[in-house]
């Protein structure tokens, strides 16, 4: 005779299952593609300074099977490769602050409320756009905190951002109650700020908008940056 399974086995087996399936969505989310395709064939088509005294430089290249001329305009600064020195072991994590300054190309580290480190940064294709849906390569604007740390991510290393968060929420139901983006749009996520391909730093220095909305800096930066801030800590993204 068949032996009938109690409820508690069952239960068991229903959890078991249960657990299975939460590591697959797990490995899963994570195994996603952050960005878009490399940019390959990369040519500066023209570079001038404008009267303000900012870099305008127009660059062309191939994208999957898209051939995309992109105008880059970089404000003149004097700041950027600052590098005070600090042991990141002794370091007071809620004390650290990130802002990243999408109009200056640039990510700052604060501590104690004094900047520590600049680094150079490109974003999407648009990078003064504040984003709206899933989809648009915009990097999302405002107050966020890093969620998670991934040391081994396929562009170096990893630090997500908690987007969408509660005030990033108001604001696309917002848009869509004002008719500004379709009633079944999607927010989107997995923002972050990421280093690069290995030998893609020249794609930093030369300000090409490549990601689908995270912010990409160069590796030995993303290193340096890895080892100043934790879990929690804010992160204000500004144009």
């Amino acid at each position: 005779m068949k032996k009938c399974r109690t409820v508690s086995e069952y239960s068991g087996s229903r959890g078991f299952i249960l657990l299975l399936l939460a590591l697959f969505s797990f490995q899963f989310a994570h195994a996603q593609k952050v960005d878009a395709p490399h940019p390959r064939n990369i040519k500066i088509i023209d570079e001038h300074k404008d009267s303000k005294g900012d870099l305008v430089r127009v660059v062309r290249y191939t994208e999957g099977d898209m051939m995309v001329t992109q105008t880059i305009i970089i404000p003149k600064r004097t700041f950027l490769g600052m590098h005070t020195p600090i042991n990141p072991d002794t370091m007071k994590k809620d004390l650290v602050r990130v802002v990243v300054d999408k109009s200056h190309y640039c990510v700052m580290v604060l501590y104690r409320n004094k900047p520590i480190r600049v680094y150079k940064a490109v974003f999407g294709p648009n990078p003064m756009l504040n984003k709206c849906v899933e989809g648009d390569r915009c990097t999302p604007e405002g107050w966020f905190k890093i969620a998670n740390k991934n040391p081994a991510s396929k562009y170096n290393k990893f630090m997500g951002l908690n987007y969408p968060n509660d005030s990033s929420i108001a604001r696309f139901n917002k848009l869509k109650d004002e008719g500004l983006i379709p009633k079944t749009a999607r927010m989107g996520g997995s923002v972050g700020i990421h280093g690069i391909w290995p030998g893609g730093d020249d794609m930093i220095e030369m300000g090409v908008g490549w990601t689908d909305g995270c912010i990409a800096i160069k590796n030995k930066d993303i290193d340096d940056l890895y080892s100043l801030v934790g879990v929690g800590t804010s992160v204000l993204v500004k144009r």
